[in-house]
């Protein structure tokens, strides 16, 4: 919707994409829904579900096995964006380097964009 021709709406890292495919396959999903909301100290913040069908309006991603919807309302605020996962020590999690953030909270759980 919001695409480039021939440019991926979003970018999967390869350990974004195993752990994806491993989800899929153990929740027997068709992918994973990524989105935005309202929310957070810094105002919104993302959110992901697995998903059994796509809306029609979906911007879908594949990758390798893996499956990435993206609900319509949050393209424009996901476009560019590379998601990676990352395992450490204390935490692991899906991480969102995205060109379109402007603020982050101190507690990584939410973020703000430019107005658009």
């Amino acid at each position: 919707m919001f695409g480039i021709p021939g440019k991926q709406a979003v970018t999967l890292t390869p350990a974004a994409v195993s752990q994806i495919t491993r989800l899929m396959a153990r929740d027997g999903s068709r992918g994973l829904r990524l989105g935005v909301r309202k929310g957070g100290c810094a105002g919104m913040e993302y959110t992901m579900e697995y998903v059994a069908e796509g809306d029609p309006h979906d911007e879908v991603i594949e990758q390798d096995g893996a499956r990435v919807l993206i609900a319509p309302m949050a393209q424009m605020f996901l476009f560019g964006t590379e998601i990676d996962y990352r395992t450490s020590l204390l935490e692991s999690g899906f991480v969102f380097n995205n060109p379109n953030v402007t603020e982050a909270c101190g507690c990584g759980e939410s973020i703000k964009f430019a107005d658009m």
